[in-house]
C-alpha cells in the first residue's frame, strides 16, 4: 500500500466524517439506492445543502420502487431549489429503468452501472466500491483537487489530457484493501482539509509529500478553468396573478429549469397584452418589478418580471399552463429565481 493511501485511511478512521445521514443508513446496510441518491445529490452541491433534501427525499421515496412509481412532477417538487435539475429527471428515469429492466436491482459491475441514466464513471465506481466491494478509483471535484495538489499536476482538470492523467494516477494509487475507507477518505479530505480556498494544510496527513505544499503552489493548483466572458441573455417573466392564484407553465424537459413550473416567458418582440390575449387571459394593469440577474454555468440571465393584474381567472386550453394557488407555491416545483420573484411579491403585497 502506498504511503499516500495508508495515511489517508489512518486519518479517516480518526478525523473523517462518520455521522452524515446517508452514512447512518449505511450502518443498517449499504443500500445501493441510498448510496446512489446521496452521490447524485452531492454532485456540485455542498453537504450542508444536501442533508435536508436527502432526508425529505428518503421520507417521501424510501425505496427505489417508491421513486420509480412516483410521477416525475413529484420528484421535481422535492428537488426544487437544489439546482442542476437534469439530475432529478435522470434520477427518476434511472429508477424506472432499474425496475423495468433490472428487477429493481443495481448491477454490481461499475461499467454496467455507468450505462444507467445520469451516472458517470466516477459515480458508478463509487457505488460499486461502497456497495459491491469493487476496487475502482473515483474522480469527483474533491479528488481532482487533492490529487492535483499532492502530485503537482498542472493544467485544467476538465481538459481531456489532464483528466486522463488524473484517472491513471487515481488508479495507480488504489490500495489492495480498505478501498471503501480510502475512497471515503479522499472525499472527506477534499471537503474538509484540501478545500478550494483556505485549505488547512497544517492539518493535512500528506502535507510532507504534497508537491503543491512543498513548492508553495497550493493556491495555483488545480489550474483553474480558463476564464471567458459569460454570454448574457435576457428574458421577461409574467406574474399573472388574481391575488389568490398565479399562472405557471411547465417548462420543456430539456433546457434550463427543464420539467419545473415557471412563470410564462414573454416572447421577444411581443406586447404583453397580445400575448396574454393568446392565452385567453385579460389583464387590468402591468407593473414592472426590479430586474435582477441569475448566473448559470454557461451564461448569465437577466430577468425582468412584470406584475400583471388579472381580474378573472379563465379556463386554460393550453395543457402546459395551470393556475396554482398562492398557498400551494411553497410546495411547487419552482426554480430558485421564480421562487424569489414570488416571495418578494408576497412580502410586498
Amino acid at each position: 500500500m502506498s504511503l499516500f493511501a495508508q495515511r489517508l485511511i489512518d486519518w479517516h478512521r480518526q478525523h473523517g466524517r462518520h455521522d452524515l445521514p446517508w452514512q447512518q443508513d449505511w450502518q443498517v446496510g449499504r443500500d445501493p439506492y441510498r448510496v446512489w441518491l446521496s452521490e447524485i445529490m452531492l454532485q456540485q452541491t455542498q453537504v450542508a445543502t444536501v442533508i435536508c433534501y436527502y432526508e425529505r427525499f428518503c421520507a417521501r421515496f424510501p425505496t427505489l420502487a417508491d421513486l420509480a412509481a412516483a410521477p416525475v412532477e413529484a420528484v421535481m417538487e422535492l428537488w426544487s431549489g437544489l439546482g442542476y435539475y437534469a439530475r432529478a429527471r435522470n434520477l427518476h428515469a434511472c429508477a424506472c429503468l432499474l425496475m423495468s429492466q433490472h428487477g429493481g436491482q443495481f448491477p454490481s459491475d461499475p461499467l454496467d452501472i455507468a450505462k444507467l441514466p445520469g451516472i458517470g464513471r466516477s459515480t458508478a465506481n463509487a457505488l460499486a466500491v461502497f456497495c459491491f466491494s469493487a476496487r475502482a478509483p473515483i474522480l469527483d471535484g474533491n479528488v481532482r483537487r487533492l490529487l492535483s495538489r499532492v502530485l503537482g499536476i498542472e493544467g485544467f482538470p476538465g481538459v481531456a489530457e489532464v483528466e486522463s492523467r488524473l484517472w491513471r494516477d487515481a488508479t495507480g494509487l488504489l490500495p489492495e484493501r480498505d478501498v471503501a475507507a480510502y475512497i471515503q477518505a479522499q472525499m472527506d479530505m477534499g471537503a474538509t482539509i484540501c478545500t478550494r480556498s483556505r485549505p488547512r494544510c497544517a492539518a493535512c496527513p500528506v502535507a510532507d509529500i504534497c508537491v503543491a505544499y512543498r513548492e508553495q503552489r497550493v493556491a495555483e493548483l488545480p489550474t483553474p478553468r480558463p476564464k471567458k466572458a459569460l454570454p448574457e441573455r435576457t428574458t421577461t417573466l409574467l406574474v399573472l396573478s388574481t391575488g389568490e392564484s398565479v399562472l405557471l407553465e411547465v417548462r420543456p424537459p430539456a433546457g434550463i429549469w427543464g420539467g419545473l413550473l415557471s412563470l410564462p416567458e414573454l416572447p421577444e418582440g411581443e406586447a404583453v397584452a397580445d400575448y396574454c390575449a393568446r392565452l385567453g387571459v385579460k389583464i387590468n394593469a402591468v407593473t414592472p418589478a426590479p430586474t435582477f440577474s441569475h448566473s448559470f454555468t454557461h451564461f448569465r440571465l437577466h430577468i425582468q418580471p412584470l406584475l400583471c393584474d388579472v381580474a378573472v381567472q379563465p379556463r386554460l386550453a393550453e395543457p402546459k399552463l395551470r393556475w396554482v394557488k398562492t398557498s400551494a407555491l411553497a410546495q411547487a416545483a419552482l426554480p430558485t429565481p421564480v421562487r424569489k420573484i414570488l416571495a418578494e411579491i408576497s412580502a410586498n403585497s
